[in-house]
């Protein structure tokens, strides 16, 4: 089907010609970027391309939507395609034409590029419609940042009957001109647990008459270190980490309510459980050591991502096709950083790739994500594109 070289070069060309449509969609998203669950511009402006695209879709929750293309050579495999879409609560620092426009929002993570990188391989997979058996869901995805929005997808049944999925992620880390594609855990998981201590007030000067709920949170912060420490196998990897904490209200009154927040961040289901496990139990045995008690809750932000190994050399595969063998990078070093990406691979065997967007003779796009400069070399939204429109049709067509 589209793997002769012919062919091959014609997807090629295709992806460049619509190279600069494809720029220009992103410089537009990340002129208005939106924050999570709000992205409400941002997936109107997706609809409409999809409607001069002849894509149907389906709206998913308030600020997503999944399109879907059927292949004219009959029934087949299902291949679902994921973009994110949502930005970052963040000040758009940087001097460029396409600088956000929206004061304390900036698309600083890549999700612009995501989104446009997903519409051009729309145009091209969509054209090539009569050339394939099978379907091919693209799913523009709002909330990555907070863990809220792949579920969306799952839990109204969008992603039934998908047999693979594939997601891309750009990454200033990444040399421009290189994908990776890694078997196994990438991304860690992400738990956000608060611990609520209650206790009893009383004088500074007769703690004995008192419980003390700072005290208490304190001794549960230090011991909590002890999991991954003594809880973990070395050969595990693991954090346990507490970034706030309230208590108290005068410095000679014995706090009477603590509250702490931190996150737990495993690259295996099951040491997060045993992990999420050690968390409440540590937490509710030091409180009652200091004749207080507290109230657990976890936030499931994200999964582990673990990336089938079949899908890996596929990914890895077709990317030396792109940018050559010796630029495909099969041992990414792993991420404690989440991506809910992972929710759909706990549904559907796949993918995530990563498209190397840093270009070593321009220091704008060196930036971190989730950085105020964050910017990219946009030429990897051309590999980005390619990589989605040849991963599905060789999936479809293997």
């Amino acid at each position: 089907m589209m793997t002769t070289t012919l062919q091959t070069t014609t997807l090629q060309k295709e992806v460049q010609q619509g190279a600069q449509a494809v720029i220009d969609l992103r410089r537009h998203f990340h002129q208005h970027p939106e924050p999570s669950l709000q992205e409400y511009e941002t997936i109107k402006r997706i609809k409409e391309e999809l409607v001069q695209l002849d894509i149907p879709y389906e709206t998913v929750g308030e600020t997503g939507a999944i399109g879907t293309i059927i292949g004219k050579k009959g029934a087949g495999k299902t291949i679902l395609l994921r973009a994110d879409i949502d930005a970052l609560e963040l000040e758009d620092a940087k001097d460029k034409p396409y600088r956000s426009t929206k004061e304390g929002l900036h698309h600083a993570c890549g999700h612009d590029g995501h989104a446009a990188a997903l519409l051009g391989a729309a145009k091209i997979l969509k054209k090539h419609e009569a050339d394939f058996a099978g379907t091919i869901k693209l799913a523009f995805q709002p909330a990555e940042e907070i863990g809220a929005g792949a579920r969306q997808f799952v839990a109204g049944g969008f992603v039934e009957g998908v047999d693979q999925v594939f997601g891309i992620h750009v990454d200033s880390s990444i040399e421009i001109g290189k994908i990776a594609a890694t078997s196994g855990p990438t991304n860690a998981s992400c738990d956000i647990f608060n611990i609520k201590v209650k206790g009893e007030s009383g004088h500074a000067a007769r703690p004995d008459l008192g419980r003390d709920a700072l005290l208490t949170a304190a001794a549960i912060i230090v011991e909590l270190q002890s999991i991954v420490a003594r809880e973990v196998s070395p050969l595990d990897h693991a954090v346990v980490a507490v970034g706030v904490l309230h208590a108290g209200t005068r410095y000679n009154i014995i706090a009477n309510e603590a509250a702490l927040e931190g996150t737990v961040r495993t690259f295996s289901h099951e040491t997060r459980q045993t992990v999420l496990a050690a968390v409440e139990r540590i937490a509710r045995e030091v409180a009652q050591a200091h004749r207080t008690t507290i109230e657990f809750e976890n936030y499931d932000a994200a999964a582990p991502l673990i990336n089938d190994p079949v899908a890996a050399n596929r990914a890895a595969r077709i990317g030396a096709e792109i940018v050559g063998t010796e630029n495909v990078i099969l041992n990414n070093p792993k991420s404690l950083g989440a991506d809910d990406f992972a929710d759909f691979l706990a549904v559907a065997e796949g993918v995530y790739a990563r498209v190397g967007t840093k270009n070593p003779d321009d220091s704008d796009t060196w930036y971190g994500h989730h950085h105020e400069n964050f910017d990219i070399d946009e030429r990897g939204l051309a590999i980005a594109t390619e990589l989605h429109v040849r991963y599905a049709l060789d999936y479809l067509d293997d």
